[in-house]
């Protein structure tokens, strides 16, 4: 949304947004903006896959993009808009080791899918590149197509409770919704909390907000706006386009000041993977 807000300030596009409250819904409202006229049509979740081969195969002269989404033989007017999600889960990760006490830190991810999974490799990865004796410890909400796993912050805060009573110190979610059980817990727990995509100390209560060591960003915003950019310049061709700590698609945050001790070796750990020095995995 920011990003759509940002065109319209800078681009003078216009711009109508539909919800899709329920799984039915997502084909029907592609179809309606098609209708409309609109284009680009940018679909928010790999949830749209399916849904969006159908409609983009069926209107060439249409571009469309998806955030974090995949189609097998998609049509060429379909953009895919990707992230880098280990690279910023490996800072949050390096984050998490060097301000962990226990040595013991975890990881609750939504759905077990390939998607998520990169979160957890690229936080283990950055947890072991400062600690190899660091142990990490995880759990998903969730198997594939289990929806639930992105609105069950009641789980989440169970899991939480449990690592953090039995000596982890810090706690990464990347799991929708849910992760507000995790900062919840940390509350309770007097622990930190990680959060993911944006930048979620901002949306925080105060209480909360003592608990929010940092928060993996994912700037899917600046995808949105680069992508209504490339429509408007008629150099929007389809494909892959991915957003990562060298184009500024991902990165961690600083509100709070409690990495402002280690910020420095944050930063000198993100050149080295800029530099290609540091490799991160996609996979645990």
């Amino acid at each position: 949304a920011r990003g759509a807000d940002r065109a319209v300030d800078e681009l003078g596009v216009t711009v109508d947004e539909l919800e899709a409250t329920t799984a039915d819904d997502r084909g029907p409202n592609l179809e309606t903006l098609t209708g409309n006229g609109d284009n680009p049509i940018i679909a928010v979740g790999f949830a749209f896959g399916d849904s969006l081969a159908e409609v983009a195969a069926a209107n060439p002269d249409t571009s469309y993009a998806i955030v974090d989404g995949f189609i097998a033989c998609a049509p060429g007017n379909v953009t895919f808009l990707g992230f880098a999600e280990h690279e910023g889960s490996f800072l949050v990760g390096a984050a998490a080791a060097l301000k962990s006490e226990s040595g013991v830190i975890g990881f609750i991810g939504g759905q077990e899918i390939d998607l998520i999974k990169k979160f957890e490799a690229g936080y283990a990865a950055g947890a072991r590149y400062v600690n190899p004796d660091i142990e990490v410890k995880v759990q998903y909400l969730g198997p594939a197509g289990d929806d639930t796993a992105w609105g069950s912050p009641d789980e989440a805060k169970e899991i939480a409770n449990g690592w953090y009573a039995d000596g982890a110190d810090v706690i990464y979610t990347a799991a929708g919704g849910s992760g507000q059980g995790t900062i919840e817990a940390a509350v309770e727990s007097d622990a930190w909390a990680i959060g993911v995509d944006s930048d979620q100390y901002l949306t925080a209560s105060a209480e909360q907000q003592g608990h929010i060591l940092t928060s993996m960003l994912k700037q899917v915003d600046v995808s949105v706006f680069e992508t209504i950019k490339a429509a408007q310049d008629g150099t929007l061709t389809g494909g892959f386009a991915t957003y990562d700590l060298t184009s500024g698609g991902v990165g961690y945050s600083t509100s709070g000041g409690y990495l402002d001790d280690v910020v420095d070796q944050l930063e000198e750990i993100k050149a080295g993977i800029i530099a290609g020095d540091i490799v991160v995995p996609t996979a645990p």
